[in-house]
């Protein structure tokens, strides 16, 4: 059995250290503010200008002003602050977020990131601060579904998709398993219960050593 969004999340959080400034993307990296370690404090930052940003917010905690990047309502962790949104850039370009996760169309073995457009002509590019973090953040983390919607291994030998960053990504969390690419090939960290490695290395595309 595979893991789901709420557990590639969960696996996320854990793997990011007590007091780390970290920025998370749209999709599922949105749901690591949901799962953080109890004992463990995140300093969550999203690029429309807040820093300190906690859990999504549950209904009788939704205050219309107060959303992240992706449009979720969230809460407020003590202390948090507000700037205006090119001062949030500021804190990503000057090197000052440990982390961030984003998601991805391909990962790249050798750590390259594609994730602001396929090649479907028909599909709008949304870049968003992505490059900004790839190259800004010092540890750049994934997570995705593994394979595509047509069953398709999105960590490759080689992205075919433009690249968002070259050799940025230090690990990719997903469905599967959790991944370091590490040039040559791909590291399996750990797999989901249930996982059958053969039937990775069969469907991978030769990526997993």
């Amino acid at each position: 059995m595979t893991w789901n969004r709420k557990q590639i999340a969960a696996r996320v959080a854990q793997d990011i250290p007590d007091g780390a400034y970290v920025n998370l993307g749209i999709g599922i990296p949105t749901m690591v503010a949901d799962h953080v370690p109890a004992g463990r404090e995140l300093v969550l930052h999203t690029e429309n200008g807040m820093l300190g940003m906690g859990r999504a917010a549950a209904a009788d905690e939704v205050d219309v002003d107060l959303i992240n990047a992706g449009k979720v309502y969230v809460v407020e962790e003590p202390g948090a602050s507000y700037f205006h949104h090119a001062d949030s850039f500021a804190l990503i370009r000057g090197g000052h977020l440990s982390y961030c996760v984003m998601g991805a169309y391909q990962v790249g073995q050798n750590g390259d990131l594609a994730n602001w457009r396929t090649d479907d002509d028909d599909v709008i590019p949304g870049v968003g601060g992505a490059m900004d973090l790839a190259v800004g953040a010092r540890h750049v983390f994934v997570a995705m579904d593994l394979f595509s919607r047509s069953g398709v291994c999105k960590i490759v030998p080689t992205c075919t998709y433009p690249l968002t960053a070259p050799g940025c990504v230090e690990r990719v969390y997903t469905d599967w398993g959790v991944f370091r690419p590490l040039g040559d090939h791909v590291e399996i960290v750990e797999l989901a219960d249930g996982v059958d490695a053969a039937e990775l290395r069969a469907r991978g595309g030769g990526v997993f050593g």
